[in-house]
């Protein structure tokens, strides 16, 4: 864990070319006052931080750390008023006891990063009632599979006897997420009718298979007789937790998904009944302020929903014209949508819907990554550690997962970074996509954000693993036309592909805010899509449930992007010749995942300070 933090401070005082031995000649003696307040804040920090993943069993396991090794966490209200009450004195403690004039700019920074994340938790605490419990791109039954099998390590008996606890804790876990989908529904908000079918399918999924029938091991069941397999105890030892994990989940577990089932299945005859049951969040109570809350927590600006949608507008314009470039470089006569249906139909853009198929397209994204790493090193001047591995979305959550997605790598490297791929039916893959799919997903996207932050010295714990969505998903988008500047996309239909992805994003901002602020039908953001958008139309349906049901998520990464390209062209203007992109992105990469108005703050100093490497 070499990374280093880059400074704040240097970055204001470097040099135009000056090398790092002349600045350590140069620079004042350090004021021992601050280093002594820093380290008593950065102490602070790590206690706050602390006390704040020990109210999360689950937060702690995914961190690397066993305690509370055998429970699993509190799904009610009172827990979340726990945690903003939590958030809020620890705010009130740092108030008090530390003043921004006595610091570091690096720990003013870290000062300003804590009292912006709690006002972020207050808002979203406004509206937590608000939120769909089940929606198109994932939910609270699935979820808990998924953290058991690729987070809870089994490397003794006791930790085998955790995993048994969390089996059975898991009716406890259920029954809340079952009163809070009732308490939620008396109050009209209720999941679109479009997400019962698949979750209570997907649900339904985890309590099937052996040990509850007499068909192929459950996933869950799978995993569990694993891990107690490769245990290093005696046969009488493994038998017994195997027994006991077997009535755990025919008991507990099974009950607990039982209730969640009943639940669902009220809540859906509700649903039925709805008018406007398939649309935007106005149709809720104080719908138009809830969804104005939830672009500023996706944005971390104060963009409207108009100014939005008129952004999306012009960017759809845009990208069409750049394929319109390259339609004609490929000798294409058509429309754009003649050119969209063709890559949608030919089978020259599609991978058989075979296992073998699938089996390809996880090659080709595995390559794609492989040729980044090997050109990393001249665009960048650190990389993570962590391992990334590309796998393909278990079949039996495949229903509600989104098209691909990234799970962060665990800290003390037991787990690595992980690209999912939902290739669920490779009809409706389009090999144009998946190179620039890959390198938002993979590399030198979200993986060389996320799991670098993770590994920086020096950085607070809550800004290591916390992060904002502009930042994190703005930087995935750039990651993919970065691509292009590194050399790749040879072929002009890969290279269009990449437009499309981009126009996906594009398009994401017109139709959420069509969706939830000026009132669009479902199937008026299905037509938009499919008239502008090269995606397939099983993607397309996906994609629109999934911004009906996570209000304002999907405008995070345009406007992300837009802003870190902002930034870099304001760069490249006024530095001319010094500029260079490897000291720029380690400026934008060098403090952690943070909202768009400090990266534009940190990129400013290190343009008045004139350029190059920032020291660490």
């Amino acid at each position: 864990m070499r990374r280093l933090l880059i400074s704040t401070a240097c970055v204001a005082a470097l040099l135009t070319g000056a090398p790092s031995a002349a600045l350590a000649q140069t620079a004042p003696a350090p004021d021992m006052s601050i280093q002594t307040e820093d380290a008593r804040l950065a102490a602070f920090f790590e206690q706050a931080w602390q006390a704040r993943i020990a109210l999360s069993p689950q937060t702690m396991t995914s961190l690397g750390l066993k305690t509370d090794y055998d429970k699993l966490d509190d799904a009610t209200d009172a827990a979340a008023d726990r945690s903003l009450a939590l958030a809020e004195s620890q705010l009130a403690q740092m108030q008090a006891q530390f003043d921004p004039a006595t610091v570091s700019a690096d720990s003013r920074m870290s000062m300003r990063l804590f009292e912006y994340g709690v006002q972020q938790a207050r808002l979203s605490n406004r509206w937590r009632d608000w939120g769909f419990q089940f929606a198109a791109n994932g939910n609270p039954t699935t979820s808990l599979p998924v953290f058991l099998i690729n987070n809870h390590r089994v490397g003794s008996v006791s930790d085998a006897e955790a995993y048994v606890s969390r089996i059975r804790a898991s009716e406890r876990v259920m029954g809340q997420i079952a009163d809070e989908l009732r308490q939620r529904a008396a109050a009209g908000v209720i999941s679109p009718n479009f997400v019962f079918e698949p979750s209570i399918a997907n649900t339904r999924n985890i309590i099937t298979g052996a040990p509850f029938d007499d068909a192929a091991d459950n996933p869950v069941w799978a995993d569990f007789q694993r891990k107690i397999g490769a245990l290093e105890t005696d046969q009488a030892t493994k038998d017994r937790l195997l027994a006991d994990g077997r009535a755990a989940l025919t008991g507990e577990w099974k009950r607990g998904y039982e209730t969640v089932l009943t639940a669902l299945a009220e809540v859906q005859q509700q649903a039925a009944t709805m008018p406007d049951r398939d649309g935007g969040v106005w149709r809720l109570p104080e719908g138009e302020a809830y969804y104005n809350a939830r672009l500023q927590l996706s944005t971390t600006t104060e963009l409207t929903a108009d100014q939005i949608h008129q952004i999306g507008l012009q960017e759809v314009e845009r990208v069409h014209g750049e394929m319109q470039a390259i339609m004609d470089q490929v000798g294409f006569e058509g429309s754009l949508q003649e050119m969209f249906t063709l890559l949608k139909t030919d089978p020259r853009f599609q991978y058989p819907n075979t296992p073998e198929g699938k089996e390809q397209y996880l090659t080709d994204a595995r390559a794609f990554i492989a040729q980044v790493m090997a050109a990393a090193p001249q665009w960048f001047s650190d990389l993570p550690e962590a391992a990334l591995e590309v796998r393909a979305v278990e079949a039996w959550r495949e229903a509600t997962a989104s098209i691909a997605f990234y799970n962060a790598p665990a800290p003390d490297g037991s787990r690595p970074g992980i690209y999912y791929v939902n290739l669920s039916d490779m009809t409706q893959v389009l090999k144009p996509q998946i190179e620039g799919i890959s390198y938002h997903e993979g590399a030198p996207g979200h993986h060389f954000q996320i799991a670098y932050a993770q590994e920086m010295q020096g950085l607070p714990s809550f800004r290591r693993f916390g992060g904002y969505g502009a930042y994190a998903e703005g930087w995935g988008l750039y990651a993919e036309r970065l691509g292009k500047e590194m050399g790749f996309y040879q072929d002009p239909y890969s290279d269009f592909g990449r437009l499309s992805t981009e126009l996906w994003r594009a398009v994401r901002l017109v139709t959420d805010t069509g969706l939830h602020a000026k009132r669009w039908t479902r199937e008026q953001a299905i037509e938009y899509f499919r008239a502008n958008s090269l995606l397939s139309e099983r993607d397309i349906v996906k994609e629109v449930e999934r911004y009906i049901t996570n209000p304002g998520q999907a405008t995070s990464y345009k406007i992300g992007e837009l802003k870190i390209m902002e930034l870099r062209e304001r760069a490249r203007t006024a530095l001319g010749d010094r500029f260079n992109i490897r000291d720029f992105h380690a400026v934008v990469l060098g403090s952690g995942s943070v909202p768009l108005d400090v990266l534009e703050d940190q990129v400013d100093a290190w343009i008045a300070a004139g350029g190059g490497a920032p020291a660490a």
